[in-house]
């Protein structure tokens, strides 16, 4: 089909009918002129007869004396007969000899050879012309006319059909060139116009113009590409539109997020509690970029799985959640099942929060999973990664330096007791020691006793405490966290009870301050003191524990419990727990257990602001 259509294959049709229509043309024409080649020397001959028939009849009706020439009269009849079968004559008559020109031809002969000729010699010359002489020279005569006539009709025939042929062979000719300039304006023209036209709109960036050439010839498939470029091109303009406009609020995006990281690095870094200087930057951020929630995960060295420390999004308040009059990242249920998290057809990034050479968590961001991040976006995250990064060093830094130089003052400060207040404490233990020796009789005698017992009570206890204070000031400088230095604690009192003190440990990991961990190490130690010296216990326990937005600390026994089931009244060590506690903002409980033994519990709401995570590690 195809190549039946093409425009070259068409050109050459036509071309070629012309060429096959001259070709007919002429060879119809030499066909016909070499037919009629002849005829006119037929034609001329045949009335030669005519002549020469009223020649040889006037001859023989001539006077006595021609007689002589009768001989000649014989000779005259003989050049006829040549002249009747020359070859000018028979070679315009056809071979066929049912051809009437044949027979009409025959009919001649005929005559002449048994009519005329044998008339013509019986005739005596110089006699009259005889009336059957006469008829016999008119019959032969009309024969030679019909034949004649039979051949100028023949002739002007063949011409005629010339002539018609040549009519035929012009008028397909002109119908071939007006069928060919018509074709080469429906075909070459008009999709040549379109195709300009199109051209001209592209290049005004209109790709609405279509060709639509039908058939399949050069110019239609030419026609059907440039349609297919301009829906192509209207296409690809239209995606570079897009990408544009894409790009442009991108760029919008990003500039709106990196003011937003801009301001928010100021309060990030200004407050010291990530949560609180986090949230509402993260909550913005995933409002710009279309994404969220968004979760950081914190590495810490006593935990062997990284804990969540910020959300943005959480059906219940966070484990970790201090202020329960802050409701930043609380949203309705309904809406966060539709947030893009693992439950709900959402995609993860994972961007490492880390500093050269130290891995500090992990930023996990959720996004739409019929989307893809843009390159711009996971470039501003990462610089938020960084930027949290750096915060967060930044704050465990500060919080290490402040342990240290807590640590280092309190070494100073237990070498100062040690050097001090524990030899006047000693100093004083003796003096008691030498006024028991005395002899004092008499009234005083009881009120002396009183009064030793008194001071010798109070010098151990201010004793004992100093070395507790002393042992602790020298544990925290080894032990440079809670989690270590309670485990250390444990031991040791396990070795002086004679038994396991059990320890459960549930807090996070950073949640109290130096100074904290300080005063509830110190209330631990006092309480399982209490229990080893007077509890006569077989099982301790020790249970440190968050829960939000408390920090608790119990030491349980199975001892015989208090007397009275009451807190001791003025105790020493009661007094000091209690202003420990109150330091904390907290209070101290000491109780009877309903299934025996004592629990001293404390429960503060820590006011340090660091790094909380809202899942505990494993005890």
């Amino acid at each position: 089909m195809k190549s039946r259509t093409s425009l070259v294959n068409r050109l050459a049709v036509v071309v070629g009918a012309v060429v096959l229509t001259a070709l007919v043309s002429m060879a119809a024409t030499l066909a016909v002129s070499k037919s009629i080649e002849g005829n006119a020397t037929a034609i001329n001959q045949a009335g030669a007869l005519r002549m020469g028939a009223f020649q040889l009849l006037s001859r023989a009706a001539g006077p006595k004396q021609y007689e002589r020439d009768t001989g000649s009269f014989a000779g005259l009849t003989e050049k006829y007969t040549a002249r009747l079968i020359n070859v000018g004559i028979t070679k315009a008559i056809p071979e066929d000899p049912e051809h009437p020109l044949a027979k009409q031809y025959q009919t001649i002969l005929d005559s002449w050879k048994s009519g005329l000729k044998p008339t013509l010699e019986s005739h005596t010359p110089g006699a009259l012309v005889n009336a059957d002489l006469i008829e016999a020279t008119d019959a032969y005569v009309r024969e030679v006319d019909q034949m004649v006539t039979m051949l100028e009709e023949r002739t002007e025939a063949r011409i005629d059909l010339l002539h018609l042929i040549q009519i035929i062979s012009l008028a397909f000719s002109i119908l071939i060139i007006l069928a060919l300039f018509i074709d080469l304006k429906n075909r070459v023209l008009r999709p040549l116009r379109k195709l300009v036209d199109i051209a001209g709109a592209v290049r005004q960036q209109d790709f609405s113009h279509k060709a639509r050439l039908k058939g399949s010839d050069e110019l239609a498939q030419l026609g059907h590409a440039f349609d297919q470029m301009t829906s192509e091109l209207a296409l690809t303009y239209h995606e570079l539109e897009e990408r544009v406009r894409s790009k442009t609020e991108e760029l919008e995006k990003s500039h709106a997020a990196l003011q937003l990281l801009h301001t928010s690095s100021r309060s990030l870094f200004a407050n010291h509690d990530l949560c609180d200087g986090a949230v509402p930057m993260l909550q913005q951020l995933e409002q710009l970029l279309g994404i969220g929630p968004m979760q950081i995960y914190l590495h810490d060295k006593n935990s062997s799985q990284p804990v969540q420390a910020v959300t943005t999004a959480t059906r219940e308040r966070p484990f970790y959640c201090r202020d329960h009059h802050c409701n930043a990242c609380l949203v309705e249920p309904e809406q966060y099942e539709e947030l893009p998290v693992e439950d709900n057809d959402g995609r993860r990034l994972l961007l490492p929060i880390r500093t050269p050479g130290q891995l500090l968590g992990t930023l996990e961001v959720w996004y739409p999973a019929d989307r893809e991040l843009s390159q711009t976006a996971r470039r501003l995250l990462e610089t938020l990664s960084d930027q949290l990064a750096t915060a967060i060093f930044l704050e465990r830094q500060i919080t290490e330096e402040q342990q240290l130089t807590l640590a280092e003052e309190r070494t100073v400060i237990a070498r100062e007791l040690h050097d001090s207040l524990a030899q006047s404490l000693s100093y004083l233990k003796m003096q008691v020691a030498r006024l028991r020796r005395l002899n004092i009789v008499g009234e005083q005698e009881a009120t002396h006793e009183a009064i030793l017992d008194e001071l010798s009570t109070g010098l151990n206890s201010a004793y004992r405490q100093l070395r507790e204070l002393l042992t602790t000031f020298r544990l925290k400088l080894d032990t440079p966290d809670l989690s270590s230095a309670l485990q250390y604690t444990v031991e040791e009192f396990s070795e002086r009870l004679g038994k396991p003190v059990q320890l459960f440990y549930n807090l996070p990991p950073n949640t109290l301050s130096p100074n904290e961990e300080i005063h509830t190490l110190q209330i631990v130690r006092e309480g399982l003191a209490n229990a080893v010296k007077h509890a006569d216990a077989s099982e301790v326990a020790v249970e440190v524990s968050f829960e939000s937005p408390k920090v608790k600390a119990r030491i349980r026994d199975n001892g015989k419990g208090l007397p009275g089931g009451d807190q001791p009244v003025n105790h020493y060590g009661l007094v000091i727990m209690q202003d420990r506690a109150r330091t904390l903002g907290g209070q101290v409980q000491v109780k009877n257990r309903e299934e025996g033994g004592v629990e001293v519990s404390l429960s503060f709401i820590p006011k340090s602001r660091n790094l909380i995570p809202t899942e505990a590690p494993s005890a």
